[in-house]
């Protein structure tokens, strides 16, 4: 049985727990992507010690392979990948998005061919719900339709209305008595008065808890961070809200101000396997000549795996030997460094200290340009061909 109970707020800022079959949830929460139900170099226990709560599966990658109803048979994602916690599966409504050469939108769903042989597929709203109940995730997303911010308002308006289309579709499939939670997703790229519309409309569902799509597609910050603060607000207060794709450390602080709860994204995972590594001070990168003499933890005040275990300079070596314990350590840590944000970001919340942490966190932390154009690229985008 899903809930969840708002407990603490300090402004737009929320701390709440949900519950789940597999588990609580305590929020804000991000939640590492393993979009083919593997998160890339670790395993469960690695996610456990890190503090993971949640993960993130795709049902489009899943569904192609290995199968949904292979899934199915191995007693559910859970069991398959040997995951205890709770799982939340995206559609592969996104995909419909990021592989525009591959696909065809319609009023019935979306017409594809794999990524992986060229096979013709097409995913509906029922047939996408149906294969999240063969996957058993925990919160399962409906089919959406996401568009790239250079996309006229016109495209927009029937994007918004075909993808609550398609969420009526998919209540009616569902049924009230499955155990999983289905959340809507807010669409309406940077228009205020479109994301009104579909967060009303939304809530009229009284759905379980709402995601906010169709961001961080290749817009600045700038523009995004306004929408995320206008759509939360029509969003019901009593019911978690999830800003998907979106989870750079500076975004993660600003959205969670902005009234969010729930994140995920490849960047942590994708970046740590170049090298770039997460310190209170900005990104650094490992591979940098000046890192390859260092006999001390790369992060002296991370109380992850691979810091309180490993020098900075072996950490160097390793990249440079292409050893692929260099993956796994550098992940482990990224991963690290966003929970150990998101902890302190709760209990700012819960001791109302929310604006005197981000003044903390910005008196610190530094984004280069260079950091902000590779944030773009390896955000939602390289979920491409499950390259998280």
């Amino acid at each position: 049985m899903f809930t969840f109970e708002l407990e603490h707020t300090d402004g737009l800022a929320r701390a709440g727990s949900i519950n789940t079959d597999h588990g609580e949830i305590r929020t804000p929460v991000f939640m590492p992507v393993a979009t083919q139900g593997s998160v890339k170099a670790l395993d469960p226990t690695d996610l456990q010690t890190l503090g993971a709560q949640i993960v993130l599966g795709n049902a489009y990658h899943l569904y192609l392979r290995p199968g949904s109803q292979e899934i199915k048979e191995f007693g559910g994602l859970h069991s398959f990948m040997n995951w205890p916690k709770p799982i939340l599966t995206d559609s592969g409504g996104f995909q419909g998005f990021s592989l525009q050469h591959l696909r065809k939108i319609n009023p019935n769903g979306i017409t594809f061919k794999s990524h992986i042989d060229g096979s013709s597929h097409e995913l509906t709203p029922e047939s996408v719900i149906q294969i999240q109940k063969e996957i058993a995730s925990d919160i399962i997303m409906p089919l959406d339709v996401c568009l790239s911010p250079e996309a006229s308002k016109t495209d927009f308006v029937e994007a918004m209305h075909l993808t609550s289309n398609w969420l009526r579709r998919s209540i009616n499939y569902q049924n009230d008595s499955s155990s999983q939670a289905l959340f809507g997703i807010v669409q309406g790229g940077l228009h205020a008065d479109l994301r009104k519309e579909s967060a009303h409309e939304l809530s009229d569902y009284d759905l379980p808890g709402y995601s906010i799509g169709g961001l961080s597609v290749g817009e600045t910050k700038e523009e995004m961070y306004p929408i995320v603060e206008i759509t939360s607000n029509f969003l019901p207060q009593s019911k978690p809200r999830y800003l998907m794709g979106v989870g750079s450390p500076e975004d993660l602080v600003e959205c969670v101000v902005r009234g969010i709860d729930m994140f995920d994204c490849v960047l942590p995972t994708r970046v740590a396997r170049k090298g770039a590594m997460y310190t209170k001070y900005g990104r650094r990168n490992v591979t940098r000549a000046e890192y390859k003499d260092q006999n001390s933890p790369f992060d002296p005040d991370c109380d992850c795996y691979c810091c309180t275990n490993f020098t900075a300079g072996y950490i160097h070596h390793l990249f440079k030997a292409k050893e692929y314990l260099a993956y796994r350590l550098a992940s482990i840590h990224n991963l690290r460094f966003l929970i150990r944000i998101m902890n302190d970001l709760r209990q700012a919340i819960q001791e109302g200290a929310i604006q005197e942490y981000r003044e903390s966190f910005w008196k610190n932390y530094q984004v280069s340009d260079q950091t902000a154009r590779i944030n773009q690229k390896y955000s939602r985008l390289s979920q491409l061909e499950g390259t998280g």
